[in-house]
């Protein structure tokens, strides 16, 4: 399949991944004079002492997100305080990333550029670009590891759970100014996927940037899939606006527990059925996708019209997911087969069981695989599951194309 087939949007990023470390967070508990009774996941990120309050609150609720912090400095100083790593984020670039090393190409749509970005990119990915000139705002994403711990002040905690928490201050993803070479790209595509709009800051930018994807969506082939993944909301107030446009446009909506809770509104049970299926109702009232996309820790589902359609693609993006969570960036083909052959969780497969028997044809539920290892990756992986969903539907496509296949099937 060539690169034009599959086309991934709408902008990537440099990231910062810095190595958890509690002896320096603790040093700055200390240093900052932080107390538990400030510890909120929700305080405006405006320095570097509320940088600290905010990660130290998503650890103690044992959940990531996503945050806009008011200045690209104060993630360079507190980075520099960690071991660190620079690579290429963004779902679609995560998802060309965790596609590349199936060996299945791709064309990526950038709102930036810069020679960090040319140079970690691999071959098999190509890009087009509305960035007029190189720039770097890179975003600082912070991953505890299940059993980290924080003890300082009156502060005592434990994570129950590996999650990562994203930090941003990206002016060419907030303004997402689509490439004039967008459209042409489409023409032959068999798979777009749409992501990043979450980032925005001005309603008037947003409702252009729609405006322009609802004309440019016109250039794609009739069977085409339109894949769009959710992300958090720098301003809630545009969450409904992009659901209603993507709700009825795209093929999929896709979304991680966070972002199915964020728009519910309430928490969920991810291990009680009565509550899962509750969240569905109330999810395909806000939304009625044509399907809808679930991914979590436990298990993934399609929910919708055919739903049955979409079980290799979920199966592939928990694989993928799975994975770089095992082998981080640079798995191959065989550690994919490996994992893929895994067990399942016990608790999301019983899960799945239930809702399969309630939902019947309009969902499909794969449980999550039984994961083991001492060096977990958390960053990326709903991005990586992306990425598994749409080599799967590459996969289909191709087959429907091979004359042999149609020919086997023909006989058979």
């Amino acid at each position: 399949m060539s690169r034009e087939n599959v086309v991934l949007g709408l902008g990537g990023t440099v990231d910062y991944e810095v190595e958890w470390n509690s002896a320096v967070i603790e040093g700055l508990i200390q240093d900052f004079a932080i107390d538990a009774a400030e510890l909120d996941r929700f305080v405006p990120v405006d320095s570097e002492r509320n940088l600290i309050v905010a990660i130290l609150a998503h650890l103690r609720d044992g959940v990531g997100g996503e945050h806009f912090i008011t200045s690209s400095d104060t993630v360079k100083t507190f980075a520099s305080r960690f071991q660190k790593r620079i690579t290429l984020g963004g779902t679609c670039v995560r998802a060309a990333l965790a596609m590349a090393r199936l060996g299945i190409p791709s064309t990526l749509h950038l709102v930036s550029i810069d020679d960090t970005v040319r140079r970690l990119l691999p071959a098999s990915c190509t890009y087009i670009s509305s960035a007029s000139a190189d720039s770097t705002d890179p975003h600082l994403i912070v991953q505890f590891n299940g059993g980290a711990t924080v003890h300082a002040r009156d502060i005592d905690l434990r994570a129950d759970h590996p999650n990562r928490i994203i930090f941003t201050n990206d002016p060419p993803n907030t303004e997402m100014v689509l490439s004039p070479e967008l459209g042409n790209s489409l023409k032959a595509a068999d798979v777009f996927l749409i992501s990043g709009l979450n980032v925005i800051k001005e309603r008037t930018v947003l409702d252009a940037r729609l405006a322009t994807l609802a004309r440019e969506l016109q250039n794609l082939p009739p069977d085409a899939v339109v894949v769009y993944e959710d992300g958090a909301f720098h301003h809630p107030e545009f969450a409904p606006i992009v659901r209603d446009f993507m709700a009825n446009t795209v093929t999929v909506y896709s979304m991680n527990e966070d972002e199915l809770q964020t728009h519910l509104n309430r928490p969920v049970d991810l291990l009680n059925a009565d509550d899962v299926h509750a969240a569905f109702r109330e999810l395909h009232r806000l939304m009625p996708a044509r399907t809808t996309v679930v991914h979590t820790k436990y298990w993934s589902l399609a929910y919708g019209y055919n739903a049955g359609q979409w079980r290799s693609c979920l199966k592939g993006g928990i694989t993928m997911a799975s994975t770089r969570f095992c082998h981080g960036d640079t798995f191959t083909p065989a550690d994919y087969e490996a994992v893929g052959q895994g067990p399942v969780n016990a608790l999301g497969a019983q899960l799945a069981a239930e809702l399969q028997h309630r939902l019947s044809a309009d969902v499909e539920c794969l449980p999550a695989l039984s994961l083991v290892t001492q060096t977990p990756t958390t960053i990326g992986l709903g991005d990586s599951f992306v990425g598994g969903f749409i080599a799967a539907i590459t996969e289909q496509k191709q087959r429907l194309n091979d004359p042999s296949e149609n020919a086997k099937s023909a006989v058979s």
